[in-house]
This record gives structure tokens, C-alpha cells and sequence, in this order.
């Protein structure tokens, strides 16, 4: 994979060109993004000039293809079949003839920051100096090439985000690719009827409710940003209700800035720690995953003093995140955000119902994946997972030999024949235990009385759980990476989706003690993410702790260098082409 160098990069554009040559991918599978390229309308920029600029863009296109990597300005040129295969097709014709469609171009490319994106990546500023003092031929059909190549880059950010998500998160599943229906040369068209690039890709391109509602929010932090920000508040003892003290006035500003508290007059006593402050704290607490208790302790203060360019970048992680869900995302789906310990169930694109959940602690993480709901089961068996067996169950029985019998698990031979434990000496089994441990049915079983299974390798579903206080900790990460959910019930309801199988029903197959499987009418999507900031309908944003560590090499990438992926596609002639690189 080419990465433009450091010496490439110039003006105030932040480096991020490239010359990445992805594996997989050719210029027909991503034309999605080109599709806006091939025939848009040339307009001779002067008499007889508009041959000239042709040549010169044939002999920049003979090097790509003979070279396979040319240099524009500075600028590593990725895009290089579906750069060759474009001009070829409009006889080399210049396609950015026309200055008020490469203004609009440029616009677009500048307001690549409300997507938490980076004018830099698409070397904006650079265009903004080539539009004004580009000339002759060569300088013109250089513009030609930059403006194109812009475009690419920014169509594939929008469509796919910047970052790989199978670099972040190995278990990552999710479709990133075109749809098979899909023609490059009809959208094309389509694109070219536009009165407007911008509204088309918008258009084309338009994000899911999440996506706009996180624009919003980031808008607005920017705004705050713009405006100073907020005011640190210093250390020192824990701020209560009904307390006075210096650092009050400097609080009841910093929650005015968020909007937790309105923005009126100061009180009468402005050092009182007053009910309104108290509220506003609360509300802050709440939006923060934090302990709901109006105290400002360390986490607390903590939190009030991450700075506004913080939570900016975490928004921007979100949209990028959002992004990679692009053409996944169905009507009808469970959703389990795992950084901020809740789960959905969407129908026909509306929230009907959420819960609170618990997910895998920090050393046995939730893995990151989407899967299919087929069906569930009521008065589950746990077939204990071989890495709990060996690292939790094993010391335990070892300590205490009535674990076995107080948690009524039974020991299965490698024929499912039942053993007697007392027969086994459990001191001299190593790693590779020889006997399967099934946890039976009942109301002490690890997984309640109910779980929705959605298959997967990670061996990761959704389940009811006898440990309810935990739905109370603000934070909810102590599973071995399975999801349990508060109130699995509910959720079985929905996802069953047969009036058959109404909340009493399922009680009353609870009721008997048998174990017994369910399908589902129609399978479900489950899709597990992980957003460290959201904004719900009402535009309220919410931030969570990153408790997995993945924000940090998120946004490194982010900032980083232009790296385009591609899905494989068949070219133009049926057969595989070249991989596209950017």
C-alpha cells in the first residue's frame, strides 16, 4: 500500500494524498464514485484550446497506464484506472470546463467538515491556488486530473468513510461494498442530469438518522469551539447540594455552555450549590454515563473538564463509524451499542424500544459484528465456553469442590454421558479439559430464562441474566462478551413478532422448567456497535468512555494519510481489472 510522502504534500492542505494500491477493487466496482465523472459536461475553456488540453490529458493518462503511478502537482494520482478509463471514454476531453461547476465542486470539498471529514485529504486549498493560476495546456489538464481525483477521494469517504473498519476491529463483518444492482453507468447519468453535484451525492449518499442528528451535534460543538469553549474547573473537594464555595459560579458556567443549565441571570447567592445547579448537574451526569447523583466528584469533574476539541473528535469518530454501516443498515433491526451499554430494537426505521445491557469487560471484549436472529430459547442450558471453563470455572471448582453441585452444573464425557465429579481429579486437568460442563435450566443459570440466539463464531448472543443489580451501574462492562439484556422479555416479544407468543406466553413456557427453542417468523439483523458519542431524536448528545481503548488508533487513522480500499467488482470486458488505488 502506497502512502504519500511528507515531501508531496503542500499548502495548508493537512497530508493526506496517497498512493495506496488496495488489494481488490477495479474502476467499474467503485464507479459509484466516478459515475459523477465520465460525462460531465465539457466546456471549451477558449477556441481551438480545448484540443490542446485533450492532448495533454492523453499523454498524462499514456504515463499512468504505462508507469501505473503518476505525480499531478505534488499529487500522487491513485485513482488510476478509473482516471485512464474515464478520459478514455470522453476522448480525453477536459470534464472540468465549466467554473461554476468546479466552484461547486470546491464548496463541496471545503464543507467536507461537516462530516467530520478533512479538506486537507482532498487537497483543497491546493485546487483553490490551481483554479486561479493554472494555464496552458499541461497546467489545465493537470487541474482537469486534480479536480477528478478530488472527487473520487471524496465520494469514496462519503460512501465507505476513510478508515478501513477491518484494520480497527478483526471480527468486523459488516457489508462495505456496492450493491450488485447497482449501474455506474445509469447513477452516472443520473449524476450528469444534476443541476447540482453537491445534491446529488447528498441525494445519493444521504445517511441514516444517526448520521444527520450527529452532523447536527457536531455543528454545534464546533460552534461552541468557535466560541471559546468552556472554563476548566479546577480540583479540589467534592461539590454537593447545598454547598457554598468559590468554584459554584465557575460550574454553574460550564453547564451553561452544554445547554444543561439555561443561560439566565446569576442567582441572588451565586456560591450556593442551588437545586437548578443541582438538576443541571444530574442532567449532565445523565448524558455522560455517569452516576446520577447531582455530586460533582472526580468522575464527574472529569468529565466537565474534557476539552470541547475532545468531544468534537469523538463525534467525528461516531460519523466515521456511522459510515461504515452505509448500505447495511435494514429497516428492522436490534442495535446494541456496546460503549453505551444499551440496546434497540428499530422497526421500519423507528426506535421502539431500548434497554439498558451489560457487556464484555475490558479483557473479554464484546466483539464488534453484525448477525442474523434466527431464534430463541426459553429455559437455556449453558454450555460453558472453554475460556471461562479454563480460567474462571477450574480455579474455583479446584478451591471448592460443592461449586459444582451448589451451581447445579453437570460434567458431560466427550459422548454426553453424565460423570460423577467427585470421580474426576480436577488438580491434574490441564488446559485442554476433557469433559463438557453444561450449566442446567433454572433461575441461578447464567443466562436466565431466556436467550435470543443470532449464530455467530464469536459464540455471542443475548440473554437474561440472575445478576440485576448490575443493570444499575452506570457503566456496565462485566460479561465474558455476551450481552445481557434488562429486559429480554420484551425484546423476545418484538423479535418473535407472533401474537402466539405474547409476554404471558413466553412466562408460561418459563413457568414449566423446560428447555424449549422458538424460531422466528422472519430473521432479524442484530448489529453491535461501538459509538463513544451519539445524539438522540430530541438532538441531546450523549458521550460515553471509551472503555475499550479504540477512539485513540480511530482517530490517528482518521487524521491520517488517505488510504482507499476497494471492493472487488468485474470490469467493463466481464473479467477482473486492475485494482483501483488510491
Amino acid at each position: 500500500m502506497l502512502i504519500l510522502p511528507d515531501s508531496a504534500r503542500g499548502g495548508n492542505d493537512r497530508a493526506h494524498n496517497s498512493g495506496d494500491r488496495p488489494a481488490g477493487g477495479d474502476w467499474c466496482g467503485w464507479a459509484l464514485l466516478c459515475l459523477l465523472l465520465w460525462l460531465v459536461p465539457a466546456v471549451p475553456a477558449s477556441a481551438g484550446g480545448a484540443d490542446a488540453v485533450a492532448e495533454a490529458l492523453r499523454q498524462r493518462v499514456g504515463e499512468l497506464r504505462a508507469s501505473g503511478r503518476i505525480e499531478v502537482q505534488g499529487v500522487v494520482i491513485g485513482a488510476q484506472n478509473i482516471l485512464a478509463e474515464f478520459y478514455a471514454r470522453r476522448a480525453y476531453q477536459p470534464a472540468w470546463g465549466d467554473p461554476a461547476r468546479v466552484a461547486g465542486l470546491q464548496a463541496m470539498l471545503e464543507r467536507a467538515t461537516e462530516h467530520g471529514l478533512d479538506p486537507g485529504d482532498f487537497f483543497a486549498s491546493r485546487l483553490q491556488d490551481l483554479v486561479q493560476t493554472a494555464t496552458g495546456p499541461e497546467g489545465r489538464a493537470d487541474l482537469d486530473l486534480l479536480l477528478t481525483e478530488a472527487l473520487i477521494r471524496y465520494g469514496y469517504q462519503r460512501r465507505f468513510g476513510k478508515v478501513n473498519p477491518v484494520d480497527m476491529d478483526p471480527a468486523w463483518n459488516f457489508r462495505r461494498g456496492f450493491d450488485d444492482a447497482e449501474d455506474p453507468v445509469a447513477t452516472l447519468a443520473q449524476a450528469v442530469a444534476a443541476p447540482s453535484l453537491a445534491q446529488y451525492l447528498d441525494a445519493r449518499l444521504p445517511g441514516s438518522p444517526w448520521y444527520h442528528l450527529l452532523q447536527a451535534g457536531l455543528a454545534r460543538y464546533r460552534a461552541m469551539a468557535a466560541a471559546g469553549g468552556w472554563p476548566v474547573l479546577p480540583e479540589g473537594p467534592v461539590l454537593r447540594p447545598g454547598d457554598r464555595a468559590w468554584r459554584v459560579p465557575l460550574l454553574r458556567q460550564r453547564l451553561q455552555v452544554e445547554g444543561d443549565l439555561p443561560a439566565e441571570p446569576p442567582p441572588d447567592e451565586p456560591e450556593l450549590f442551588d437545586p437548578a445547579l443541582a438538576a443541571a448537574v444530574m442532567r449532565f451526569q445523565e448524558r455522560h454515563s455517569l452516576g446520577r447523583d447531582g455530586v460533582v466528584g472526580a468522575m464527574t469533574l472529569a468529565a466537565l473538564n474534557v476539552p470541547v476539541q475532545a468531544r468534537i473528535d469523538q463525534l467525528r469518530l461516531s460519523l466515521e463509524r456511522v459510515r461504515w454501516l452505509t448500505g447495511d443498515v435494514p429497516g428492522t433491526y436490534v442495535v446494541v451499542n456496546v460503549a453505551g451499554f444499551r440496546a434497540g430494537y428499530v422497526r421500519d426505521h423507528r426506535l421502539v424500544w431500548n434497554s439498558r445491557v451489560v457487556v464484555g469487560r475490558t479483557a473479554r471484549q464484546t466483539p464488534i459484528f453484525r448477525g442474523r436472529m434466527t431464534y430463541i430459547e426459553i429455559n437455556p442450558t449453558w454450555t460453558i465456553p472453554p475460556t471461562i471453563l479454563r480460567e474462571d470455572v477450574l480455579p474455583r471448582l479446584r478451591r471448592d469442590p460443592g461449586y459444582l453441585a451448589r451451581e447445579h452444573i453437570s460434567v458431560l464425557d466427550g459422548r454426553g454421558r453424565r460423570v460423577d465429579p467427585a470421580s474426576v481429579d480436577w488438580t491434574a486437568v490441564g488446559r485442554n479439559v476433557p469433559y463438557t460442563l453444561r450449566q442446567e435450566p433454572g433461575p441461578d443459570n447464567a443466562l436466565g430464562r431466556i436467550k435470543l440466539m443470532f449464530p455467530n463464531p464469536h459464540m455471542v448472543y443475548l440473554h437474561d441474566t440472575p445478576a440485576r443489580a448490575l443493570f444499575d451501574r452506570p457503566e456496565r462492562s462485566f460479561s465474558s462478551g455476551c450481552i445481557r439484556v434488562e429486559d429480554p422479555l420484551a425484546l423476545a416479544v418484538l423479535v418473535l413478532d407472533d401474537p402466539r407468543w405474547d409476554r404471558p406466553a413466553l412466562e408460561a413456557a418459563i413457568a414449566t422448567g423446560e428447555t424449549r427453542q422458538v424460531p422466528l417468523r422472519i430473521p432479524v439483523p442484530v448489529l453491535i456497535v461501538y459509538l463513544t458519542s451519539i445524539a438522540d431524536p430530541s438532538g441531546t448528545v450523549h458521550f460515553f468512555r471509551d472503555v475499550y481503548g479504540r477512539d485513540a488508533p480511530l482517530l490517528a487513522a482518521l487524521n491520517g494519510p488517505v488510504r482507499l480500499e476497494l471492493p472487488v467488482h468485474v470490469g467493463a470486458a466481464g473479467a477482473p481489472a486492475r485494482p483501483a488505488a488510491l
